[in-house]
């Protein structure tokens, strides 16, 4: 068990699910999470920092979590732009059956809870909402975020959280120097020992 990841595809531990109670979107909700994904006792805080520190999403079009998890961030996204399609991508099988299985529990018809091979090619995001799983090493990372962020439209953001221990200063350094000039990074907000960079495609 200690070698099994929330980045696995599929989890091998047996499925215990369980209910929690969270805040998302202005409203109290009951969630179903389980084992073998990432923070499945709570919001985790690194999430609470990105979704207390985002502006409101646009109202429609495409809009990503990255990484989604159980998905607290893309029912977020989904309650506030209802018109909006949102699109739940995480490798973890066991996270969009729950995020499925949220999404149904809260009557929402919005979102897709997809592996990232099945996002189609031509989708272009109005904006992107992540908490990175950084642990799956600094190749993978920038693997991940060097094929999402092209994919952004222009004059719209992506927002990245990052534990400021785990290395979010090197990570905006390298945004910084490897994305092309129609691309701008800053800092946005610090708090508990988060970091949320904003990515903006000009």
């Amino acid at each position: 068990m200690a070698s099994e990841h929330y980045f696995s595809p599929t989890p091998g531990s047996e499925l215990k699910s369980r209910t929690i109670r969270a805040r998302l979107g202005g409203r109290d909700v009951e969630l179903v999470t389980a084992n073998g994904v990432f923070s499945p006792e709570r919001i985790d805080t690194g999430t609470q920092v990105l979704l207390s520190s985002v502006p409101a999403p646009p109202p429609g079009g495409n809009l990503l979590d990255l990484g989604c998890g159980w998905g607290p961030v893309a029912l977020t996204l989904a309650l506030e732009s209802p018109h909006a399609t949102v699109w739940a991508v995480d490798v973890n099988e066991r996270a969009l059956d729950l995020v499925r299985a949220n999404a149904e529990k809260m009557s929402m018809k919005n979102i897709k809870a997809v592996t990232p091979e099945n996002v189609p090619d031509d989708v272009r995001f109005m904006t992107i909402w992540s908490n990175p799983p950084i642990r799956v090493g600094k190749n993978e990372l920038h693997g991940m975020l060097g094929h999402w962020l092209p994919r952004l439209e222009t004059e719209c953001d992506a927002w990245l959280v990052v534990q400021r221990n785990l290395g979010s200063d090197s990570l905006h350094r390298w945004l910084q120097s490897n994305f092309p000039d129609d691309f701008s990074f800053v800092r946005a907000t610090t708090n508990k020992g988060y970091r949320v960079l904003r990515a903006r495609r000009h």
